[in-house]
């Protein structure tokens, strides 16, 4: 069953919390509500059961009781909110003196009204729950007739022939040498273990199978067996000694007894051993206790989908996609006959010049994905060979609809990703269908979304919601499920960024957003359908509005969706998301009584006052996404989403928000412009855990002292027009803070640096910090003590600037044990600090981007300084310095070379009094350096007087 349990995970706690003294129900009511919590635990334990089961082999029965179930339980919660809602009250915005007191009595009145309702509503639900109950159990049919056993499809790649294989030979060859790396130097007796990664229908059991079979030769004994999601280890142990040639009776040994059989065989022999497929950690494990080390040699080659299964196994070698080239090759070879050859060109060509494009246009869906490749080529084979036809195919590729043997075993390949996954997961992946094929998804605003859905409940007091549902969106990529898409390791280009553009894109961690693979996408959207899931409109292709839309997905407009929008009912929407080319079709919001996300990034409103205006009346939004929409101003009636979560209104025209939002006492996360005022009273926002960016002035000054209040607050950005010495009075509050940044408006300075100094942060203590960044003239005079490397376990990113910096300075940031990405600009050349500075062996050990900036003299590294560093940035470098200390026998030397990851060097070159002869044999000496640098890095070396 695609969907795991409805909205039970989210309904079975707000059950529990109706049950509290705040809500004064009747005895009948409480004693309705205690039967729902048993029945619907119950119900979801069983939904959890069906949910492991493919659909393809789950009855009939069970998939209907199922599906009605899953409505029921979004129908129930849909019910309880609104109860809760109208049973707390809203008070509406701005209401003083006897319209407040008229208001509070009507109030009064109203309570019986609505717990007489909630009363009736409970005897319906649970009758409702108890005929669907009754239904199964008066219709269950047991013939005892077993479902057919379905043929695992990978297993044809073990049996495929090398010459009908296309771009297996790079990497096979590429694979057995990483196995027999300097193979004269290293024994062969030294045993090696690789294992391969990567997305489903990439081809790893195929490459395996090529590098078994080229090899295999050389060992004394071989085997090649498969784990699969549920492995039979007894059955396992087996296979792997008749596959090495060991014959024993197998019906009277246990699995222990098995081990020991396997290592006294392998003992003195050198053996190559395939292991396929494997899922979990602790199988793996399992299985190795089986293959022991040994004096002879041996090697082992695991595949596996999960990252980080193949780096705890060892040696991981991560498959990669086939080249365009290779791509065109397979699809030809496939379409075309083997009489295509390919003539050894650079650049294949397309047989049939007519179908050139649309052909490029199908292998881009492809991704270089063989499976997929092949796929598309067995349906391409079917269809007369002109653009149309194929065009067609194009066109219809992410439906899924097409009755083809291929297109099957291609999707079941994908699905055991999906059945594998835990049932807090699917939905997370479901809801990706939401978005169009090649979008880039930001993390955050993908899990802010799951949060307003509901999809992710704490279970820890110490994790924020955020933070599981990071674990979340990092375990679908982990089992390779959603492609990452990471910030370019160039930490310059992100220097000159704007602080709040810093924010958006998560300085913290190197994976800002992700794409789902078109193959996934078409996978989880034909679920998603038949699930009533989400609804997509696209100018491509739709998947039919049903009766109950639960979550609509808006991505291009089309007459016939501009006809069928009569029809749509959203008064069920749990979800809409609108993308800008179908912002003429958005739907009323008035009947979205409980809608909980509501996107619009992009799509303008800046002549929809209506749409701005209804936005209060949507009691139970959780999260709302008004992001670059050309909007100036926020209704006062925002006050009424006493349930709001989220709140993102950057790039946009507001230059205050209104008082009202200080009542939305759930808000966790606020995105606003820098030039957007916040209100006084930010204070009584006490949820919040991301506040960017936050302006502070001669008008709004007290609220530095309201930031103390925050103290759930994990992410910050302010911007300020002068420094406040307060401000870190304030922090030393703000215990969980995890990302901090600071700029100061430079339009008032002169432009001296000393002008803004940071000064009173020696008691602040942030325990938890990954992220400090103080942009725009913000110096510290010294190198601050709360800088230290046993209190900084978490910090990866520092951009710092300090007028005053010594070696031992620079000893202390080398020891930073995360430190990822470091920008440090001094100012010791106006106070005339005339000293060199050394990376010493084992400083900086995770560091892989370095800025210096404003050094007066070079920097020099030794061996063994900074291992990991790719990225390495001097601004300015000033020669007539250098010559006192980085000079070698007369020739430039920073030691480039025992930088052994270097990639990438900059340098900007000041003569600064040195000859211009001189700066020009120290420019050559620089860039002869880099050049002889093993990874030939990139060079930017300039050279100004």
């Amino acid at each position: 069953m695609e969907i795991v349990a409805g909205a039970l995970p989210s309904l079975l706690p707000k059950l529990a919390e109706l049950l509290t003294g705040e809500y004064n129900l009747q005895k009948e009511v409480k004693g309705g509500i205690i039967f729902l919590q048993a029945e619907l635990e119950s119900m979801q334990g069983a939904l959890e059961k069906i949910a492991k089961t493919p659909a393809d082999k789950l009855d009939d029965q069970d998939k209907v009781w199922a599906s009605k179930m899953k409505e029921m339980s979004y129908d129930i919660e849909d019910t309880i909110d609104t109860y809760m809602v109208r049973c707390k009250g809203r008070e509406p915005v701005e209401q003083h003196g006897f319209k407040k007191a008229i208001d509070k009595m009507l109030k009064w009145f109203r309570q019986p009204k609505i717990r007489r309702k909630i009363a009736t509503e409970i005897r319906e639900i649970k009758s409702r729950v108890i005929e669907v109950h009754e239904r199964r159990r008066r219709y269950e049919v047991s013939l005892g007739v077993d479902k057919p056993v379905t043929v695992d499809p990978r297993l044809f790649a073990q049996y495929t022939e090398v010459k009908e294989l296309v771009g297996i030979d790079e990497a096979r060859d590429e694979l057995i040498n990483k196995i027999f790396i300097e193979e004269n130097k290293v024994p062969l007796k030294q045993g090696r273990i690789v294992s391969i990664v990567g997305f489903g229908g990439l081809g790893k059991t195929t490459l395996a199978n090529a590098v078994y079979k080229k090899i295999r030769a050389k060992f004394d004994c071989y085997a090649f067996v498969s784990v699969s999601q549920t492995p039979d280890l007894k059955k396992l142990y087996n296979s792997l000694l008749y596959d090495l040639g060991k014959s024993i009776n197998e019906k009277t040994l246990g699995e222990r007894q098995l081990i020991e059989v396997l290592r006294e065989f392998l003992e003195d022999k050198r053996y190559f051993v395939v292991v396929d497929d494997v899922w979990d950690i602790s199988v793996w494990k399992m299985i190795r206790c089986a293959l022991p080390d040994n004096d002879v040699g041996y090697t082992i080659i695991t595949t596996t989908r999960i990252s980080h299964v193949a780096e705890q196994a060892g040696g991981a070698y991560n498959m990669k996609p086939l080249s365009l080239n290779n791509s065109r090759k397979l699809l030809y070879r496939r379409i075309f006959g083997n009489g295509n050859k390919d003539n050894n060109e650079d650049i294949v060509k397309c047989p049939d010049d007519e179908l050139a494009e649309v052909s490029d246009r199908i292998l881009k869906k492809c991704a270089g994905v063989p499976l997929a490749i092949i796929t598309m080529a067995s349906l391409l084979a079917c269809k007369a060979r002109n653009k149309m036809e194929w065009y067609g195919v194009y066109n219809s590729i992410s439906t899924g609809l097409e009755n083809n043997l291929n297109v099957d075993n291609m999707r079941k390949i994908l699905s055991f990703s999906y059945y594998e996954l835990p049932c807090h997961l699917r939905a997370c992946l479901l809801y990706l269908s939401m978005f169009p094929e090649d979008y880039e998804i930001e993390k955050d605003h993908l899990i802010r979304m799951w949060i307003g859905e509901g999809f992710i409940q704490c279970d820890k007091a110490e994790k924020s919601l955020f933070e599981l549902g990071e674990s979340y969106f990092n375990e679908l990529i982990n089992r390779s499920m959603i492609q990452p898409i990471h910030n370019a390791d160039d930490m310059i280009s992100s220097m000159i960024k704007p602080i709040d553009d810093m924010i958006i894109h998560n300085a913290d961690d190197m994976i800002s957003s992700c794409r789902v693979h078109d193959m996934v996408l078409d996978l989880i959207r034909s679920m998603s359908c038949e699930e009533n899931f989400v609804t997509v409109l696209s100018n491509m292709r739709g998947t039919s509005p049903s009766n109950t839309i639960r979550r609509l997905s808006l991505q291009n407009g089309q007459e016939s969706h501009v006809m069928d929008q009569a029809t749509w009912g959203l008064q069920h929407a749990r979800s809409v998301v609108i993308f800008p080319a179908s912002v003429s079709l958005m739907p009323s919001l008035d009947c979205c009584r409980v809608l909980r996300v509501l996107d619009l990034k992009d799509c303008n409103l800046s002549q929809a006052n209506s749409i701005l205006k209804c936005l209060g009346n949507i009691h139970q939004l959780r999260y709302l996404g008004l992001c670059e929409t050309g909007i100036s101003q926020l209704p006062e009636e925002i006050g009424n989403l006493k349930l709001l979560q989220t709140l993102d209104v950057r790039d946009n025209h507001i230059s205050r928000l209104p008082s009202s939002v200080v009542q939305l006492r759930k808000l966790m996360c606020l995105y606003i412009d820098w030039y957007t005022s916040a209100p006084d009273g930010i204070g009584n926002l006490t949820c919040l855990e991301q506040l960017s960016v936050l302006r502070i002035d001669d008008s709004t000054r007290n609220i530095v002292e309201e930031l103390g209040q925050l103290i759930e607050l994990r992410r910050l950005s302010i911007e300020l027009d002068k420094w406040n010495d307060k401000l870190w009075e304030c922090l030393c509050k703000l215990q969980k803070m995890q990302n901090l940044f600071i700029t100061v408006s430079a339009d008032w300075m002169p432009g001296s640096p000393g002008q803004c100094s940071i000064g009173g942060s020696d008691a602040w203590a942030p325990r938890h910090l990954r992220v400090f960044c103080a942009l725009d003239s913000c110096w510290f005079s010294t190198l601050p003590a709360w800088v230290n490397p046993s209190l900084l376990l978490d910090l990866t990113k520092l951009y710092i600037d300090v007028r005053e910096l010594h070696q031992a300075d620079l000893e202390i940031l080398g020891r930073l044990p995360a430190l990822r990405f470091l920008s440090l600009k001094v100012d010791n050349k106006n106070l005339s600090i005339i000293r060199g500075f050394v990376v010493g062996a084992g400083a900086f050990p995770c560091l892989i981007s370095c800025y210096f900036c404003q050094f007066v003299w070079p920097v020099v590294f030794q061996q063994g300084a900074m291992p990991r560093l790719r990225e390495l940035v001097f601004r300015p470098f000033y020669l007539r310095e250098a010559r006192r200390i980085a000079y070698t026998d007369g020739i430039l030397d920073l030691g480039l070379r025992n930088l052994p990851a270097m990639q990438d060097v900059q340098a900007d070159l000041r003569c600064d009094g040195a000859g211009k002869e001189e700066a020009e044999q120290a420019k050559a000496a620089l860039m002869h350096e880099a050049e002889m640098h093993p990874n030939l890095p990139l060079r930017d070396i300039s050279l100004s007087t």
